[in-house]
């Protein structure tokens, strides 16, 4: 087997790097337009590295699928990565997650932008990652200027609730105070009209800086 040259060198880091960067498989051509070789080249070399990385029983493969490269975990170690997807959906969401949710679940159909007005940051992240864990889907469009994607629960976020529809959601009214809480929260928080400091009436606070005494001379500050 004959060295490869420079340029075939750095041609297959180049090949690795745009792999694994695309999120599609990379055909041979595209490869061969960038790195400036002939595609019967890049094709060679693609084999040369799916057998290099076999041999040294790597975790991942360059396979060629759809007409392209792209890298994929090894078949021997499907058990594990199975093992790590649904673990992974087990994970607890986000406080902002979990907010946004409770929006789309008491607001459905709502779009992405009536979820930021009503949360006051962008949601797109968050809304994403509901989608992901299959709690939320497209449920339509708004009819509206701009035709805005609407959103609503799937049947995983009611299983995951226990609920067999929607109308077993508890009532919003559940969790708004009583309306003499909401009075006594009121009056605690008015600001008092009198603008006399409390210590100038007479009351300690526990801030007040003692007078100095008078039998003794007032000192300076120094120069240091």
């Amino acid at each position: 087997m004959t060295e490869p040259t420079e340029t075939e060198i750095v041609a297959r880091r180049a090949i690795e790097a745009v792999v694994l960067a695309s999120t599609e498989p990379v055909e041979a051509r595209l490869l061969a337009q960038l790195v400036e070789l002939p595609v019967s080249t890049v094709e060679t070399l693609c084999t040369e590295l799916a057998l290099e990385y076999e041999d040294s029983g790597r975790g991942f493969v360059l396979a060629h699928v759809a007409g392209g490269y792209r890298f994929q975990t090894h078949p021997d170690l499907a058990p594990y990565v199975e093992r790590f997807v649904l673990d992974g959906q087990h994970t607890r969401l986000s406080a902002p997650a979990l907010e946004t949710l409770a929006i789309v679940a008491y607001k459905q159909p709502i779009s992405r932008g009536q979820i930021s007005a009503i949360r006051g940051v962008s949601v797109d992240a968050v809304v994403n990652t509901l989608l992901q864990r299959g709690y939320v889907q497209e449920v339509g469009r708004d009819p509206g200027p701009g035709a805005a994607v609407l959103y609503g629960t799937t049947r995983e976020f009611l299983e995951r609730l226990g609920l067999a529809s929607l109308d077993g959601l508890p009532s919003l009214g559940d969790f708004v105070p009583d309306a003499s809480i909401v009075e006594a929260l009121e009056r605690g928080l008015l600001v008092s009209d009198d603008p006399t400091p409390a210590d100038a009436a007479g009351e300690d606070d526990g801030t007040a800086i003692p007078e100095p005494d008078s039998s003794e001379p007032a000192g300076t500050d120094g120069p240091g």
